[in-house]
C-alpha cells in the first residue's frame, strides 16, 4: 500500500495544536460545563477530622431536617450497598467508598449529603454529630515495616548478586528517602451520576483519566456487571498527570448516592478536599547495595524498598512499587539485580498514580547512588556513567529482571548532553568559585524512561504459584474508529483520554498522512463512552502510551479506511489496489485521479458500483497492541513496559551560604524517544515534566504531623512552583525510532519528572560536599547541612 502526501508528511511536523483555539476562547468542555440530565442535586461530602478512630456513632438527623436537603448516605449505607474495592493484593483491611467502622486518615470521606444546591448540602455537612474513639496513628514506615502494618513482603533475584558484592572493590551502601509529593491539577475532580432503575444501569459523566482496568474495579465495587456502568470522559479535562485515575473511587461514592435516593447527584471537589484526600505519590523508602570493581565497572544492585501506600491499598496499587521491575538496573549494562519489595499501610492518604509513578522512587535511590560511588572511586560521575552504559549495539537489550528495551544510543546521547551544558568549561567554573568561597555544583541523571505500561507487571505482587491460579495478564492494546461520512468529512474517535497533551493533533496528523487528507480535514472526538466506544481494559491516560500504542490504533483504522478507498477508486480508475496512492485529497493510478469526496459518495450512495465482495460504507475500527508484553514468567521476570526512551540531564546550581537557597544556573536535558511524532508537543511535555520533577527536588512536599494531622492542606503550605520559580531548560533531541511500535514513538512526557530531582539533588550533594540529603531542597534543609 502506498499512501502518503506529495509534500513533507504531516507527523514529524510541528504542527500548533487543534485543540488551542477553542481553549484560548473560553470554549472548552470541561466536567463542570456538562449538563447532560435534568434536575441534579448536588453533594457534600463529610470526611474524617482525625487520622485514626473508631467510629462510635454518627447523628445525621439535624442534617436531614435542614429544608432542601434530599438524604444523607452514610458509610454504613455504603458498606450495606457495595463491595470493598478490589486490589492488586490482599491488605486484610477492606477499603470501602465511605467510611464505616473505622476512621484510617484525615479526610477519608464518612458520609454524603445530597440537596437542591451546593450551599445547603455544606450546611448540612455541619450539622452532622461524629463520635470518634481516637486510635494511635501508624506514621512511621520504618518501625512499622516490622509490624502488622506491612502487607506485602517479596523477594526477587537475577543473578548472583551476593558473589557480585562479594567480590567488588566498592561497596556503596546507602539509604535514600523519598517523600510524598503530588499532581496539582488546575482542574479538581468532577463527578455525575444518574441511576436508571428500569435498566439497571449507572451513568458516570467523570474527568476520570484511566487506566481503564478501574471501571471493573468499580463495577465490582457497585455490584455491577461491566456493561451496567457506563462511564463518559468529557472532551476536555484540566490536567491530571497521573491523580485522576483515583476519581473512581468518587464514581462509586457518588453513584451510591444517586442510587439510594433516586435522583442524579454532581459532585465537584474543592482545593481543599483535593490537597486533604484525592491522591499523592507514594513514599519509599530504600536501602541500596552497589559494587563496583577498581575500574568503575558496576558488579551488583540490591535494593530493599518500603513503599508508604497510605490507609488502604488502592488500586493500581502497589503499581507504583512494580512498574518499574523491568528497569531495575536503569541505562547500565549489569547481570546481578535483587529486590526486597514492601508495602507498609499508614494512616495517610492512600496513594495513586502521580508522573513518572515509580520513576522518580527508583532514580532518586540509583542515579544517588551512581554520583556518590564515582566520588569514592575518584571518577567524574560523567566517566562511570560511560564505563557503565548499554552500548548502542546492543540493543534490543534484555535487562536481568526481563525488561526488553528496545532501541537507543545512550552513549550519544550522554556526550550531546555534556557537549551542550559545556561540561568541562563547566567544572573549571567551579574550581574557580571554590577558590572564591561560592558553592557549585553540577549533578548529572542517566535515566531510561519507560512508557506502554505492560497489564501483567502488576502481577508480580503475586508468587508464580499464585499466578497460575489466576488468568494470565499480559500487554497494552488500544482501540480507535475512523468514519468518512459521505461528504468525505472524516471523524476519529479515540479512548485516551487527553488531558491536555495533544492527542487530537497528532491524531489528526496521523490520519491526514494515510488518506492523503490535511489535518484540518480530520475531526477527532475525545470523549470516551464506555457504551460506544472502542476501549479495553488498557484504554486511558498514562504510562506515555499515548504515541506508541493510541497513535498505533488510529494508525491502524485509519489504514483500513485506506485499502477500502483505494479498492473503490481502483474499480473507477481501472487499475490494481496497489497502484493507488492518495495524496492531495485525491486517488491517483499515476495519470487519472478521482476526488475522496467522490469515493466516500460511491461508498454510501451508490452501493452497485463497489467491487465485489467489499461492504457500504467508510467506518473502521482497529486496535493495536504493543509487542513483546508477556505475562511475567516462573522466574519473575517481565517485560514491564514495550518502549524505552533514554534521557541524559545535566543541572548546574549554585548554592548560598547565608540562607541555603538552590539557585539553578544551568539546566540541560537531551532525549532520545524513537521518533518524534510532533516536536512542538514534545517541547511542551518535556517542560511539564520538568516542572513537575523541580517542584519535588526544591518545593513540593506533603507534611503530616505526629499525631497524623496534614500540615500542608492549602497553598499557603503546600509550595507549587510559579512560572517565575522555573529555571530555564534546554533541550535537545536523537532519534532512534523503536522497532517495535507502529510508528517508532516512545513515550516522553515522564521523562523529565524522574531525573529533575536526582540531577538537581546530585547538583547540591555535589556543591555541599555531601552524600546524604532529602527532598525537597529546601533553603531551611540546606541550610541545616551547610551548618
Amino acid at each position: 500500500m502506498n499512501v502518503t502526501t506529495a509534500t513533507q508528511p504531516w507527523v514529524g511536523r510541528a504542527l500548533p495544536r487543534l485543540e488551542d483555539e477553542a481553549l484560548l476562547r473560553g470554549e472548552g468542555r470541561f466536567v463542570d460545563d456538562l449538563d447532560p440530565v435534568p434536575n441534579v442535586r448536588h453533594a457534600a461530602i463529610l470526611r474524617s477530622l482525625v487520622p485514626h478512630a473508631r467510629i462510635r456513632g454518627l447523628d445525621a438527623s439535624a442534617a436531614l431536617e435542614l429544608p432542601g436537603v434530599v438524604g444523607v448516605l452514610t458509610g454504613a449505607d455504603v458498606a450495606a450497598m457495595s463491595r470493598p474495592f478490589p486490589a492488586g493484593i490482599d491488605s486484610g483491611v477492606e477499603y470501602l467508598a465511605a467510611a464505616h467502622e473505622v476512621t484510617r486518615y484525615a479526610g477519608e470521606p464518612l458520609a454524603v449529603v445530597v440537596a437542591d444546591d451546593r450551599y445547603v448540602a455544606e450546611d448540612a455537612v455541619e450539622l452532622i454529630q461524629v463520635d470518634y474513639e481516637p486510635q494511635e496513628p501508624v506514621l512511621d514506615v520504618e518501625h512499622a515495616v516490622e509490624s502488622d502494618a506491612c502487607v506485602h513482603d517479596r523477594s526477587f533475584a537475577y543473578g548472583d548478586v551476593d558473589a557480585a558484592l562479594s567480590r567488588a572493590e566498592l561497596v556503596v551502601r546507602e539509604r535514600f528517602r523519598f517523600p510524598r509529593w503530588s499532581c496539582t491539577p488546575v482542574e479538581c475532580y468532577g463527578v455525575i451520576c444518574d441511576w436508571d432503575e428500569a435498566s439497571g444501569t449507572l451513568t458516570a459523566w467523570s474527568n476520570f483519566q484511566g487506566p481503564f482496568t478501574l471501571h471493573s474495579v468499580a463495577a465490582a465495587a457497585l455490584r455491577l456487571p461491566g456493561s451496567k456502568l457506563r462511564l463518559i470522559t468529557p472532551r476536555d479535562s484540566g490536567g491530571s498527570f497521573g491523580i485522576k485515575s483515583a476519581v473512581y473511587a468518587y464514581v462509586v461514592l457518588i453513584g451510591l448516592a444517586a442510587r439510594r435516593f433516586g435522583v442524579p447527584v454532581r459532585w465537584t471537589e474543592d482545593r481543599l478536599e483535593h490537597l486533604a484526600a484525592s491522591s499523592a505519590s507514594t513514599a519509599r523508602v530504600t536501602e541500596l547495595e552497589a559494587g563496583f570493581d577498581s575500574e568503575g565497572k558496576l558488579l551488583g544492585l540490591r535494593y530493599d524498598a518500603i513503599e508508604d501506600v497510605g490507609a488502604y491499598v488502592r488500586a493500581p496499587e502497589p503499581a507504583t512499587l512494580y512498574r518499574m521491575h523491568g528497569s531495575l538496573a536503569g541505562a547500565y549494562d549489569v547481570s546481578n539485580v535483587a529486590a526486597r519489595n514492601r508495602v507498609v499501610l499508614t494512616n495517610r492518604c492512600p496513594t495513586g498514580l502521580n508522573r513518572g509513578f515509580g520513576g522518580p522512587q527508583l532514580y532518586f535511590a540509583l542515579e544517588r547512588t551512581m554520583a556518590i560511588a564515582a566520588k569514592r572511586l575518584g571518577l567524574d560521575p560523567a566517566e562511570l556513567a560511560r564505563r557503565n552504559l548499554i552500548g548502542r549495539d546492543e540493543f534490543p537489550y534484555r535487562t536481568p529482571s526481563g525488561g526488553l528495551y528496545d532501541s537507543g544510543d545512550y552513549g550519544a546521547c550522554l556526550e550531546r548532553a555534556l557537549e551542550v551544558v559545556r561540561y568541562d568549561k563547566r567544572r573549571g567554573e567551579q574550581a574557580a568559585a571554590r577558590d572564591e568561597g561560592r558553592l557549585l555544583g553540577i549533578g548529572i541523571a542517566c535515566v531510561v524512561e519507560p512508557s506502554i505500561s505492560n497489564m501483567g507487571y502488576i502481577t508480580l505482587a503475586q508468587t508464580p504459584a499464585e499466578r497460575a491460579e489466576t488468568l494470565p495478564k499480559s500487554g497494552n492494546a488500544e482501540g480507535a474508529t475512523v468514519m468518512v461520512n459521505p461528504l468525505a468529512g472524516v471523524t476519529v474517535r479515540i479512548s485516551t483520554t487527553p488531558q491536555g497533551q495533544g492527542h487530537k493533533t497528532v491524531t489528526a496528523q496521523v490520519v491526514a498522512d494515510t488518506l492523503g487528507l490535511g489535518p484540518a480535514d480530520i475531526e477527532v472526538v475525545s470523549e470516551l463512552d464506555t457504551a460506544t466506544d472502542a476501549w479495553t481494559v488498557a484504554s486511558g491516560n498514562y504510562s506515555s502510551r499515548f504515541s506508541g500504542v493510541g497513535a498505533g490504533a488510529v494508525l491502524r483504522a485509519a489504514e483500513k479506511v485506506a485499502r477500502k478507498l483505494q479498492a473503490i477508486a481502483a474499480a473507477q480508475l481501472r487499475c490494481e489496489p496497489e497502484r493507488v496512492e492518495l495524496r492531495e485529497a485525491k486517488a491517483w493510478n499515476g495519470e487519472d485521479s478521482i476526488s475522496v469526496r467522490r469515493l466516500a459518495g460511491i461508498a454510501h450512495w451508490h452501493p452497485d458500483a463497489l467491487p465485489e465482495g467489499l461492504e457500504p460504507g467508510l467506518h473502521e475500527t482497529a486496535y493495536y497492541a504493543a509487542p513483546n508484553l508477556a505475562p511475567p514468567d516462573d522466574d519473575d521476570r517481565v517485560a514491564s513496559s514495550a518502549a524505552h526512551g533514554f534521557l541524559v540531564d545535566v543541572a548546574v546550581v549554585e548554592v548560598e551560604r547565608e540562607t541555603g537557597a538552590v539557585q539553578v544556573l544551568d539546566y540541560v536535558s537531551v532525549h532520545d524517544a524513537g521518533r518524534l511524532l510532533n516536536p512542538l508537543i514534545v517541547e511542551g511535555q518535556v517542560r511539564g515534566g520538568f516542572a513537575h520533577g523541580v517542584g519535588a527536588a526544591l518545593f513540593e512536599r506533603i507534611v503530616y504531623d505526629e499525631d497524623g494531622n496534614l500540615l500542608t492542606g492549602t497553598f499557603m503550605d503546600y509550595l507549587c512552583p510559579t512560572a517565575a520559580d522555573m529555571p530555564s531548560l534546554r533541550m535537545q533531541h536523537l532519534e532512534t525510532p523503536s522497532p517495535f511500535t507502529a510508528l517508532g514513538a516512545k513515550g516522553l512526557g515522564e521523562g523529565t519528572t524522574m531525573t529533575a530531582p536526582v540531577a538537581i539533588a546530585n547538583a547540591v550533594a555535589d556543591a555541599l560536599g555531601v552524600d546524604a540529603l532529602e527532598l525537597p531542597l529546601t533553603p531551611a534543609r540546606v541550610w541545616e547541612l551547610l551548618a
